[in-house]
């Protein structure tokens, strides 16, 4: 690189000198970037080296072959009567209804629960003659007990049970051991005067009320709520007609339960506060004159 002819020495100098500098500095990046590149092309080679001694030397046996898949076994459906045994299993044990009396009273009741069971254990009964003597297993005492006497007596005179289908048996049951005119007296009952809450609570009372209700079949809610009204204590019947406020309608059946029962349950908790304050109160004693 020539320098113009007016340039001073010093300049000259060190231009000249920079120019030395960069000339070395060159050098020296030229070397390096030599020196890098013989390192990284002796280290691939020895990785290679390395990677064809590992696959050379590894021995065939240790090479797994991959696993063939393998196909579930066969799922075989459980058979019906395996299927009905484990339901069966699995249903809570169901208690047996109780020994009949023989009232009519109670007729309807114990059908009902011998029905339920049939309904809810059909396995354990392959025919409608299984069913019936079932059912007459429970007949043991008094008019209950002849009555079943009587068919087995009829089979052994005919060599054939009487009765053979649950239908019958349920029918001839009813005309023997239901009530005669149970609808009628139900009626009797609710519209005489001698039928009242009394000493009851209203739960008792309502609890009483609706089976007389559902065995006169009275469906008119207005006409409940008169019976249902009628009988309660008078302080009952007193605070719900004068009701301010929510008074309820003379066809809300539920609404008169509610009331009813909200009302009898605030005077059994005052006289029972009152009870215990009677109970706590002291009478003063007077001392003897001296």
């Amino acid at each position: 690189m020539s320098l113009p002819t007016d340039t001073s020495p010093g300049v000259a100098d060190a231009l000249g000198y920079l120019q030395h500098y960069l000339q070395e500095l060159t050098e020296r990046q030229n070397a390096s970037e030599h020196a890098i590149n013989t390192t990284l092309m002796a280290l691939t080679a020895q990785l290679q080296q390395v990677t064809q001694l590992m696959t050379s030397s590894a021995p065939a046996s240790t090479i797994a072959p991959s696993p063939m898949p393998v196909s579930p076994p066969p799922v075989t459906p459980p058979s019906p009567a395996l299927a009905a045994s484990s339901k069966q299993r699995a249903r809570p044990k169901l208690p047996s209804p109780p020994d009949f009396s023989s009232e009519r009273s109670s007729g309807r009741a114990f059908l009902n629960s011998c029905t339920l069971y049939l309904h809810l254990t059909p396995e354990q009964f392959t025919c409608d003659e299984e069913k019936i003597f079932w059912t007459l297993a429970f007949f043991k005492n008094r008019c209950a007990a002849k009555w079943s006497e009587n068919f087995f007596h009829q089979e052994a005179d005919t060599g054939i049970f009487p009765i053979q289908f649950w239908v019958d048996f349920e029918q001839q049951f009813r005309s023997q051991f239901f009530p005669v005119n149970a609808e009628a007296d139900t009626i009797n009952t609710l519209e005489g005067s001698s039928y009242y809450q009394g000493n009851r609570t209203v739960d008792n009372y309502l609890d009483s009320f609706l089976i007389l209700a559902s065995d006169a079949r009275y469906m008119d809610p207005q006409t409940l709520v008169v019976k249902f009204h009628r009988r309660l204590k008078l302080n009952v019947q007193s605070q719900i007609a004068t009701m301010p406020f929510g008074r309820p309608a003379d066809t809300g059946l539920q609404a008169w339960y509610a009331a009813a029962w909200r009302i009898d349950q605030a005077w059994l908790a005052n006289e029972a506060f009152q009870s215990t304050l009677r109970s706590t109160t002291v009478t003063p004693t007077r001392s003897a004159p001296t």
